[in-house]
């Protein structure tokens, strides 16, 4: 009986201990889900808080955008009023919060619709071209990296690095305006400016307006064709933006594995160097470059204004800088908080897989 009794206890001691261990590991992942969404939160105020401060700053007056210049003294005050700017700055940041909170941006004096509704518009054409040219940095700038590494001060480091070095010098506006004069206008191997030809422009529903997309759903395989034509430029110019730095970053981190002492060791062992870089490295600097390719991410899909003004593209870019030519500050602060918050998530999620991808950092 009492050997029984004492098999019994042994066999709920594993059990107990891994009990103990889970328990251990959901206290701290909740603990850093806390902090993270803390974190998140804060940036999120500080964000709300400087498109405020601008909007306050800005030059533009909003009860004038609303009413005009010929409205009466009466009208100027009662809209003054109804907009809540005759109550002090805290209080109007707080309303402020809570309209951002309701997805109130405001309405657009140039568009005469909500800013929340342009911005569900515009903003998918920014993802199509950022997406893509990021899809195609990553597929070609992180073997360029490791490659530049592997084969360091060789052709095919100085090759890189020059690509790299274009990249990041020549201005994005003045490629796509060469571009647009050579394979558009010159050779005609791609499409001009614009998402689709006038002639399949109205031919095709509007579903999610990603143009690949609502071509594929209609079943249109010609406005499918005329879109990526349209699209070859303006990706191609962004992926090579994307490429240049995610290429440049992607070296540098693997040099700085590459003369560690565990590669030595690994090659001492008689490792070959194709497994020592994919076995070894890669998954070594993954956790920084998940960041890199975040980062860069998020550059395209702010940094496209440039871009989609010389392509016309109706992306999120060209829809601030006609906001902004035409003095609407509604649609120009809802952007800017749409482009803060997309890129303060994805830096909270860059962090979140880096944090799996490292096991020091878990």
């Amino acid at each position: 009986m009492a050997r029984s009794e004492y098999r019994g206890g042994g066999g709920d001691e594993p059990t107990r201990h891994w009990s103990i261990v889970i328990r251990s590991v959901i206290r701290r992942l909740g603990v850093a889900v806390a902090k993270g969404a803390g974190a998140l939160l804060l940036t999120s105020i500080g964000l709300l808080l400087i498109t405020f401060l601008i909007g306050h700053a800005s030059p533009i007056d909003p009860v004038l955008r609303v009413v005009g210049d010929r409205a009466s003294v009466e009208t100027y005050n009662a809209t003054r009023i109804e907009m809540g700017l005759d109550k002090p700055l805290p209080q109007q940041f707080v309303r402020y919060v809570g309209d951002v909170l309701q997805g109130d941006f405001g309405k657009s004096t140039n568009t005469g619709r909500p800013v929340l509704v342009d911005l569900f518009s515009y903003f998918p054409a920014t993802l199509e071209l950022a997406t893509l040219a990021i899809i195609i940095g990553v597929f070609l700038g992180i073997p360029a990296g490791i490659g530049a590494a592997h084969w360091h001060n060789t052709w095919v480091d100085h090759s890189t690095r020059i690509v790299s070095l274009m990249g990041y010098s020549i201005p994005i506006f003045w490629l796509g305006l060469m571009g647009l004069r050579i394979f558009y206008a010159r050779l005609h191997w791609v499409a001009g400016p614009g998402r689709l030809d006038d002639i399949y422009l109205y031919t095709v529903p509007v579903w999610s307006n990603v143009m690949l997309l609502d071509t594929l759903r209609a079943g249109n395989l010609d406005a499918f064709e005329n879109a990526i034509s349209h699209l070859a430029l303006p990706v191609g110019l962004l992926a090579f933006f994307s490429l240049a730095y995610i290429a440049r970053m992607t070296r540098a981190l693997t040099l700085e594995e590459l003369s560690k002492e565990y590669v030595l060791t690994a090659r001492t062992k008689g490792a070959a160097n194709a497994r020592v870089l994919w076995h070894h490295v890669l998954p070594n600097i993954a956790a920084p470059l998940v960041t890199v390719v975040a980062l860069s991410y998020a550059v395209l899909l702010e940094g496209a204004v440039l871009t989609e003004t010389v392509f016309s593209w109706q992306g999120i870019g060209l829809y601030m800088t006609n906001a902004l030519f035409a003095a609407d500050m509604q649609a120009v602060l809802g952007g800017t908080l749409l482009i803060g918050f997309t890129f303060v998530l994805l830096n909270a999620l860059a962090d979140l897989l880096s944090t799996f991808l490292d096991p020091r950092l878990r």
